[in-house]
């Protein structure tokens, strides 16, 4: 998955500066219905990684099943945070 297609995907930008604040919950919407349907371990996750830098993403006890999902995403959390 790559990032810029993923913004495309929901957003129909890359640039997300040029998003209404409601064209960008809107794509955030979208975002939660596919993460609820998506079934793939690591498409979830890279779902779930979008969400958390645009500071839309679910608790991780409901969104991933697996301890090492949650593992990695907590990874996820502390690099974001520390960048």
């Amino acid at each position: 998955m790559q990032l810029d297609d993923q913004m495309v995907r929901f957003f129909a930008t890359a640039d997300l500066q040029q998003l209404s604040p409601a064209a960008l919950d809107a794509g955030v919407e979208r975002m939660q219905v596919e993460l609820g349907l998506e079934t793939d371990r690591a498409r979830r996750f890279a779902l779930w990684s979008l969400m958390f830098m645009l500071g839309a993403a679910p608790d991780l006890d409901e969104v991933f099943a697996e301890p090492a999902d949650r593992d990695a995403a907590r990874n996820f959390m502390d690099l974001v945070d520390n960048a």
